[in-house]
């Protein structure tokens, strides 16, 4: 069994992957997207998204990190995923399932399910361009409304030659609704490709994940809203632990104030840490009163200084 810890644009950036790899065991985990247009990418931008390519493209905790590429052009798509293996990728991810509207409207992420022959295309290409030492791997969702489209899909993804495929078992117009998740699909999607496989979405315990390999056959598994609900997920799903505790989420929380701050993640600390409680509030009561207290805050300082007087509070 491996546990993934997914990609989450916006939220899930390189200080959240060295906090939540420190205190899982995780097997992997897979950067924000990059987004591919009809351009080489910068190496800065590569560095910033995954600054992981300077220490052998592993975290701290030495998992290993994928860098994700978002586009829709099987030129330039290889042509950067070369660019992002020279800079020393672990290895390859390819977009094809984001539901954000403002990718969706440029022909990216979950748009290409639509048109699997592209999705082919752009697996192919990369596949080729890249040394046969670096995985290429794709992300999926079902379709873009209609679930039975997932066996074309994931036929042009294996007849591309993707190393692995991860399939998010909702359709695209499913959203994030528990009601849409469709296990059953991906055991019959198991029976019919070699391809390594790993599920996706609806992962919230060990329950969840229990009956996720049960329903589907696959025993790897990739978690991303439930790693930032349930700090401790990846152990939690892997080893059977007991969610963690809050006042050992607070501390969580401090120690992500304290990694490095410098420049732009000064700025953004505030929305980040913010986005952040919108998921811990799912999974723990105290979160929702703690998130009011600093919900007005927009600097980091008075953030972490009331997160601390916090975590005082608790220990008296």
């Amino acid at each position: 069994m491996r546990v993934i810890l997914g990609p989450m644009e916006g939220v899930l950036d390189h200080l959240m992957r060295e906090l939540l790899t420190e205190i899982n065991d995780y097997d992997l985990c897979v950067t924000e997207f990059v987004r591919v247009v009809s351009q080489p990418i910068p190496n800065h931008v590569f560095y910033r998204l995954c600054p992981e390519l300077k220490t052998a493209s592993r975290t701290r905790s030495h998992v290993p990190v994928r860098v994700q590429l978002l586009g829709q052009d099987p030129e330039w798509m290889a042509f950067n995923a070369v660019r992002a293996a020279e800079l020393g990728a672990d290895g390859i991810d390819l977009n094809f399932g984001c539901p954000a509207k403002t990718v969706n409207k440029s022909r990216g992420g979950a748009a290409l399910l639509q048109t699997p022959e592209l999705i082919y295309q752009v697996v192919k290409a990369c596949r080729q361009a890249v040394s046969n030492e670096i995985p290429v791997t794709a992300k999926i969702r079902l379709g873009w409304d209609d679930p039975e489209d997932c066996y074309e899909i994931v036929d042009a993804v294996e007849q591309a030659n993707a190393d692995e495929l991860t399939i998010h078992a909702r359709t695209k117009t499913g959203g994030y609704k528990a009601s849409e998740i469709k296990w059953d699909y991906l055991k019959k999607l198991r029976e019919k490709t070699p391809m390594s496989l790993v599920a996706n979405g609806e992962i919230w315990n060990h329950e969840d994940a229990q009956r996720c390999m049960a329903l589907s056959g696959i025993h790897d598994l990739m978690i991303c809203r439930g790693a930032l609900t349930t700090p401790n997920l990846g152990n939690v799903v892997k080893h059977n632990h007991a969610a963690m505790a809050w006042s050992e989420v607070v501390e969580l929380l401090i120690r992500y104030s304290q990694y490095e701050m410098s420049g732009d993640k000064n700025k953004y600390y505030p929305n980040r840490v913010k986005q952040w409680f919108t998921f811990l509030r799912q999974g723990y009561p105290e979160a929702k009163d703690l998130f009011r207290d600093i919900r007005t805050f927009n600097a980091a300082d008075p953030i972490v200084d009331h997160l601390q007087r916090y975590r005082d509070t608790l220990s008296a």
